[in-house]
């Protein structure tokens, strides 16, 4: 099929820690760029977590307030923005918004300039990530396998399935899922270099094969 529709309650509605959000791009297998909503409960929460978006590889983004009214705080300046505005932040900017009405609903699109889009798939390992910052590795990898058996063609679970399994001492099973994260995507070669996640596993052959290529 060429197309799909779908009303914002029709995707899952996800919670982990932040204000709900729901992952546009992953319901609709959308792959040119990144697009997720978050939905405030109440009244002045916060709805975009605050970030920068660094350069120079960060993502330029697009913020549509579909409900309800939000201030935005972007560097020193708060911008009021009610239903209907369009915020636009390039990378670099500290940005962060804040609903004035509760279920006030955020549209976030970003992709960064220049460079084709990787869907990494970090909507679908989001609810596991207060399982990995609990320091409850077993757990995470438990749900981890479930999440790249049911989303085998994203990088990014694979990536963070084999940070986990590094933390909880289970060396092969961490190599062999870096291996595919990095045949998925080059940038985590990169990011394996410097990441102490895999400090228990860095002096192994296997690992300095992979990382120093």
């Amino acid at each position: 099929m060429s197309y799909k529709v779908a009303n914002l309650e029709d995707i899952e509605e996800v919670h982990d820690g932040r204000c709900p959000w729901r992952g546009v791009r992953h319901h609709l297998g959308i792959q040119a760029f990144g697009v997720n909503a978050w939905t405030a409960r109440d009244a002045g929460d916060r709805i975009i977590n605050e970030h920068s978006e660094e350069e120079p590889n960060g993502d330029e983004e697009l913020y549509v307030v579909l409900r309800g009214r939000a201030t935005f705080e972007l560097g020193d300046e708060k911008v009021d923005a009610p239903e209907g505005t369009f915020v636009f932040a390039k990378p670099g900017v500290k940005r962060t918004a804040f609903a004035e009405e509760a279920g006030t609903t955020i549209l976030a699109i970003g992709a960064e300039a220049g460079k084709p889009y990787e869907a990494f798939g970090w909507e679908v390992w989001m609810p596991l990530n207060a399982l990995y910052q609990a320091g409850d590795y077993e757990a995470a990898v438990a749900k981890g396998r479930e999440v790249i058996e049911a989303n085998p063609q994203y990088a990014g679970p694979l990536y963070n399935l084999a940070c986990c399994e590094s933390l909880a001492g289970h060396k092969a099973e961490a190599i062999g899922h870096l291996r595919q994260a990095v045949e998925r995507s080059e940038r985590f070669r990169e990011f394996a270099k410097g990441d102490s996640d895999f400090d228990a596993i860095r002096d192994e052959p296997e690992f300095r094969a992979l990382v120093e290529r």
